[in-house]
């Protein structure tokens, strides 16, 4: 059975652009990728979760922030290997210069004995939606592509979800 995953794509306005909230994550696998690397904060559901609360613990964790406000639905994207990854947005902002990111433990070097610990997530950026496009995993393109069909039809849809 595939995996089940959660994630929020924060987005907000600035200067009349659409920029979108990405994580670039940590781990010395990730060390030198940039391009078709970076992704959504997400992560799996726990046991009897719900999509939205683990989108939310997610957000929580690999960012050290909570977020309030209603969440909107993307959809549900496939990734490479199958996991299946239900998707949310929402209009916010934050300060990438200050994430608290949790931490995993992985051996490093392999076979070397030698247990590290590294961030969840090394980095955050906003990104316009171009170059969004470029950093983002291919398979998680088209949560961009739902995002800007929602912003192009009510480019103050964020706005207005507070009041629906």
């Amino acid at each position: 059975m595939a995996t089940e995953s959660a994630g929020i794509l924060m987005h907000k306005r600035l200067g009349g652009r659409l920029l979108v909230l990405l994580v670039h994550p940590g781990g010395p696998f990730w060390r030198r990728k940039d391009l078709g690397a970076w992704s959504i904060p997400k992560g799996e559901l726990a046991e009897g979760e719900g999509a939205e609360a683990a989108a939310r613990r997610e957000f929580s964790e690999e960012l050290g922030v909570e977020i309030p406000g209603p969440l909107r639905p993307l959809g549900r994207i496939r990734q490479r290997g199958g996991k299946q990854v239900s998707s949310f947005t929402l209009e916010g902002d934050l300060d990438v210069d200050q994430i608290r990111s949790s931490e995993f433990q992985l051996e490093w070097p392999p076979h070397s004995g030698r247990i590290q610990s590294f961030p969840e997530v090394d980095r955050a950026e906003w990104f316009d939606l171009p170059t969004a496009r470029e950093k983002i995993l291919a398979s998680q393109r088209p949560l961009l592509d739902r995002l800007e069909e929602i912003n192009v039809a009510n480019p103050f849809a964020g706005s207005l979800d507070a009041h629906q």
